[in-house]
């Protein structure tokens, strides 16, 4: 039997392993054994295709006409054999249930972008054998004030209620981002320093797994830490809209949860086996902090304190849930006070919440509001930072 992992043993993840039982996430040798297969496979279709786009400079443009008005018709077998697969529908999915999932992301509005940063991307960090693909890059360290946004952008297209339509900027963006590790594993694989026996195969379904847990069970947790409220069938749902969108991400079928309760165990296991931190981690760890400090630029003394003030609150959040050996290792900021006013803001949250759901009408406005937010944040970021949908950067920078 593994033994508990450091994430499970800290910090806010220690409540659930107190509320759903050890014994109940814990997996054994064989079911480890079966998961590291994992870190060997990668995505052939969108291997294919990418390779294909390097045979004609037109390809990658007829790409993007095949993904807004369909690719039946298409005579190149890697296009056709592709888009023929990211349009199959899973039988599982079930609409309503996409649409109910995203509506209960969109109530959170811009309180949801705390834990995906630091939660999500943080907490990714420990992961060291899926940072070697960022580091290789350089793009996640050298530009992560931009790359910070541009994920948020991303993770607000695939969540808005109406956006795994075929036709839908979701379901493209989910497509592209898929196209997007096909580039990067391409590169890396093209590397003679790629250490495949330390580090597995580049971007592999493993990994690709661990970033579908981080942004749907993860976010889900993190929110509830900050005071937010689901039932259990808007969880159900949140899970569900991932699924697919991890489906659309090209994650193989049997690496995709399908309840809460796959979902613990898996991200158990990946903690276990992947969550191993290095020098990496910290680096990319340093960035992300110093992103939070870029607020301040340009503001003089004002923007110093609120600088500060970004950094410790961010900080205390990524400690408050990543635990204290996880958080010192990756060198975060320690702020008794910023991490004290988190747990006031997030009871206040609770009792907020607790209300909303005896009030009739309060979640509707509330999904409203949320959607609000989040379209003004999207076009500040579009307006700000220039953010490129289409991936492009990440493509040429792969």
């Amino acid at each position: 039997m593994v033994d508990d992992p450091v994430l499970f043993r800290q910090g806010g993840f220690r409540l659930v392993a107190r509320l759903r039982g050890v014994e109940g996430l814990r997996a054994g040798d064989e079911q480890v054994q079966r998961l590291r297969e994992f870190a060997q496979r990668q995505d052939a279709p969108a291997d294919a295709l990418v390779e294909w786009f390097g045979r004609d400079a037109g390809n990658r443009a007829r790409f993007e006409r095949a993904l807004v008005h369909g690719g039946g018709q298409e005579s190149s077998p890697e296009l056709r054999e592709f888009m023929a697969a990211v349009e199959a529908t899973p039988y599982w999915v079930d609409r309503a249930r996409l649409e109910r999932g995203a509506r209960a992301i969109t109530r959170a509005g811009l309180l949801g972008l705390f834990p995906l940063g630091d939660m999500s991307l943080m907490g990714g960090y420990l992961a060291s054998r899926a940072t070697k693909a960022l580091v290789g890059t350089g793009e996640i360290e050298n530009r992560a004030p931009k790359r910070l946004v541009e994920t948020a952008a991303w993770w607000i297209d695939v969540t808005t209620p109406g956006a795994m339509d075929r036709t839908a900027a979701g379901f493209r963006a989910a497509v592209r981002i898929r196209v997007v590790h096909a580039h990067v594993r391409r590169a890396m694989n093209q590397r003679e320093d790629w250490d495949y026996e330390q580090w597995d195969r580049p971007v592999n379904q493993v990994q690709t797994a661990g970033t579908l847990l981080l942004f749907s069970l993860v976010y889900v947790f993190g929110t509830q830490l900050l005071g937010l409220r689901y039932t259990e069938r808007e969880r159900a749902d949140i899970l569900h809209l991932w699924r697919y969108i991890g489906w659309l991400m090209g994650v193989g079928e049997e690496l995709l949860p399908a309840d809460e309760g796959d979902a613990w165990r898996l991200l158990w296991l990946l903690a276990a086996t992947e969550f191993i931190p290095d020098d990496d981690s910290k680096r990319l760890a340093k960035a992300l902090v110093e992103s939070h400090a870029a607020i301040g630029e340009g503001r003089g003394a004002a923007g110093k304190v609120l600088a500060h003030v970004n950094v410790s609150v961010h900080s205390a959040i990524s400690r408050l849930v990543l635990g204290k050996e996880n958080a010192d290792f990756l060198e975060l900021p320690d702020d008794p006070v910023a991490q004290a006013a988190v747990v006031a803001v997030a009871g206040v949250n609770f009792a907020a919440e607790t209300a909303r759901r005896f009030i009739p009408g309060a979640t509707a406005l509330q999904e409203l509001l949320g959607g609000l937010g989040r379209r003004r944040y999207l076009k500040r970021v579009h307006e700000v930072f220039k953010a490129d949908t289409s991936y492009g950067s990440d493509e040429r920078a792969a």
